[in-house]
């Protein structure tokens, strides 16, 4: 089996085209999205149209759910620039999305933890900065989960394969097209990456799980010019360079 795995694609359509593109290539038996899909100040709506188009099975994830659960006016600006141009049709099919997916018997989906959206599985934030969690602490979160054989996460943008002993193979993806974002008060701490975007195709063979992991350059320049346009320098640059720093 071979599985493609996308997440947090934060309105890049530019860099989900590319990716599609990639996994079709490839020729996969399925793919996955794990959620964030429209907020980011680029194109909400043509991404949703896209996705909806390839009838992708989705996660909900945090910022999905927010369009809906938060008042406009606690909304951050990527947010609710998503928000302004979905409208309540599309707001409302993201709001739907399960929290989590069954892909089979052994494959779990999420987007933060099994428990909880806005919570990192693999990270923690110490001294303002994103580190790998401890074994203990990602245990905890995967409560249940830990009889699962392979759980698939997003929300930290951080590309990763985890092998927990005794527990599940965690894939998360890395991020489509965010690989940092300004209106996140962690942004300015994380470590310098890149702007290409990530995804993972999950395979099974000789009755192991394992994962190819892929950084794919695209037309960034067009998403930094339309961010730059819609929102700020500060986007511009992050998705030009892959960091605020």
């Amino acid at each position: 089996m071979r599985l493609a795995v996308i997440s947090d694609i934060h309105a890049n359509l530019a860099a989900l085209e590319a990716v599609l593109d990639d996994i079709a290539s490839k020729s996969p038996d399925a793919s996955i999205n794990l959620g964030d899909c429209v907020s980011g100040p680029l194109w909400p709506k043509e991404t949703m149209e896209l996705l909806a188009s390839r009838g992708i099975p989705s996660v909900r994830g945090n910022h999905d759910r927010w369009l809906r659960d938060r008042p406009v006016e606690r909304l951050a600006g990527s947010d609710r620039f998503a928000h302004d141009q979905l409208g309540e049709a599309w707001i409302g099919k993201l709001y739907d999305l399960p929290a989590t997916i069954d892909v089979n018997a052994e494959v779990y989906a999420v987007h933060g933890t099994p428990t909880d959206d806005n919570t990192y599985l693999l990270e923690d934030t110490e001294s303002g900065r994103m580190a790998p969690s401890p074994r203990a602490a990602v245990i905890e979160r995967l409560g249940a989960a830990m009889n699962r054989t392979v759980v698939l996460c997003g929300h930290s943008h951080r590309q990763s394969l985890t092998q927990i002993p005794g527990g599940p193979l965690i894939l998360n993806p890395g991020t489509v097209g965010c690989p940092v974002s300004p209106d996140n008060k962690l942004a300015l701490s994380l470590e310098f990456r890149s702007p290409h975007a990530r995804y993972a195709i999950l395979t099974r063979r000789l009755g192991q799980w394992g994962a190819e992991l892929f950084a794919l350059p695209y037309d960034w320049e067009r998403a930094a010019a339309r961010a730059e346009t819609v929102a700020s320098a500060a986007w511009r640059d992050a998705l030009t360079v892959g960091s605020v720093t």
